[in-house]
């Protein structure tokens, strides 16, 4: 089987620590080979699903119950259950996130074998995070599952399911920024609560998703050099077209401009365009 066959199989998985484990065993063999041993046909190789197959994406567990947003309780994270419900919540995220690199390395055909190399990378880290959040809230007497969640970013993947120049500029540099700029407010919180093992796990994931929102905005801009483009003009015709989220402040400026947000796209987030 080629390495998009295998990621589909990853993100057709179920069981969420199976998925995980799946993910990084994938990551890791593949990693180890240049350009993660995929040949030019594979790349090209367009692998088709029936509606059904596509609207059983991802397979995920029957528990945590997927509601909307404003529906999922807000707790305070200065209680240990609010503490939980608020680790989860990243956990889930994490979760979310092996399934949107996996949908990323399967479901786009054409592009250069590195494309693939950087989000197959990117689920193997996104599997790491859920693994060490997972022990975290099982250290706490708590699982993956526990509590309700929503599925934002799903949606969005599904949404832009047909356009790739969509799905970069949406998914990584949009909503997986985000976390970018509320990860330093959470880890003040968890230092304040006293669980530095937490914040410590929360490092670990700050780091690496400064290189995954680089990954989309790396694919980004060369998409849109691909297609005559203009980044600037295009990011907010996208928004509007796929009613993504202007997102508001405070930004971890020092994180995006890692992450290669470039100055006319720090002005844009910021209103000073």
């Amino acid at each position: 089987m080629s390495l998009r066959h295998d990621a589909l199989a990853v993100l057709t998985c179920p069981d969420p620590v199976q998925k995980a484990a799946l993910a990084q065993a994938l990551a890791e063999a593949r990693l180890a080979l240049p350009d993660a041993g995929l040949s030019a046909a594979e790349c090209q190789e367009a692998i088709s699903l029936s509606p059904a197959q596509e609207a059983a994406l991802p397979g995920r567990p029957a528990r945590p119950a997927l509601v909307s947003a404003k529906d999922v309780p807000s707790r305070s994270p200065f209680t240990h259950e609010g503490r939980a419900a608020l680790l989860h919540a990243i956990c889930h995220i994490e979760f979310n996130a092996i399934n949107l690199a996996m949908d990323a390395v399967w479901r786009f055909e054409g592009m250069p074998a590195t494309f693939y190399r950087d989000w197959l990378q990117v689920a193997g880290e996104e599997a790491l995070h859920f693994t060490l959040l997972r022990e975290h809230l099982r250290g706490m007497g708590h699982d993956y599952g526990d509590f309700d969640a929503h599925d934002g970013l799903w949606r969005m993947c599904h949404q832009t399911r047909h356009d790739l120049l969509a799905r970069m500029a949406l998914v990584p540099r949009t909503l997986e920024a985000r976390g970018l700029d509320a990860t330093p407010l959470i880890q003040d919180k968890l230092r304040r609560t006293g669980d530095l093992a937490a914040v410590a796990i929360l490092d670990i994931i700050l780091r690496d998703e400064v290189g995954h929102v680089a990954i989309g905005n790396r694919w980004f801009h060369h998409l849109c050099a691909q297609r005559g483009l203009d980044p600037t003009v295009v990011y907010p015709e996208l928004v509007v077209q796929y009613e993504a989220p202007r997102l508001r402040p405070p930004f971890n400026e020092a994180a995006r401009r890692a992450a290669g947000f470039t100055e006319a796209e720090m002005a844009f987030l910021l209103g000073e365009d």
